[in-house]
């Protein structure tokens, strides 16, 4: 029988779900033996529509892409931390763009298997839906999505992997 999952990718955006797909990720990787891909986009659109919005000067948005790039490898860095303590290595790739668009062609060129992704935010309206770049992300890629939830038993299940 061929191998389910082969490889995994988790998007990594800062936020504390994030952080616990990651041990997630690694708990699964560990146990089915799948390559480990950690994926943080730096949200460029972003960026952009804040310029558009007179919100930033042009010199205050390319800093603050520059401090959201440094933030990107600061958290991939530390998923790779994570996976190292647990034996294991993982590719970490950073991109700029459109998070959605980014995902959905690294989950291409890759070909991955499965997308770990942290629990979704609460939506409180519909302009909220659209713009959460996570669930965009999760509907449009063609492989399976786990969304984790439990940061506790998360953390005990990693925690106790040797």
């Amino acid at each position: 029988m061929s191998q389910l999952v082969k490889r995994i990718m988790v998007l990594v955006d800062g936020t504390e779900q994030s952080v616990t797909a990651a041990q997630y990720a690694i708990c699964l990787a560990s146990g089915t033996g799948a390559e480990l891909v950690a994926l943080y986009v730096v949200n460029t659109r972003a960026v952009e529509d804040l310029l558009k919005a007179r919100i930033f000067l042009q010199d205050e948005q390319l800093e603050y892409q520059r401090d959201m790039e440094a933030d990107g490898q600061r958290y991939l860095n530390y998923i790779h931390e994570l996976a190292i303590k647990k034996g294991l290595t993982v590719t970490r790739i950073c991109r700029k763009g459109s998070v959605h668009r980014e995902v959905l062609t690294a989950v291409q060129e890759l070909d991955v298997d499965l997308l770990v992704i942290g629990e979704l935010s609460r939506i409180r309206s519909r302009r909220d839906e659209f713009y959460d770049e996570s669930e965009r992300a999760m509907r449009a890629v063609p492989c399976s999505v786990l969304i984790v939830k439990d940061e506790d038993r998360v953390w005990e299940v990693y925690e106790s992997l040797v």
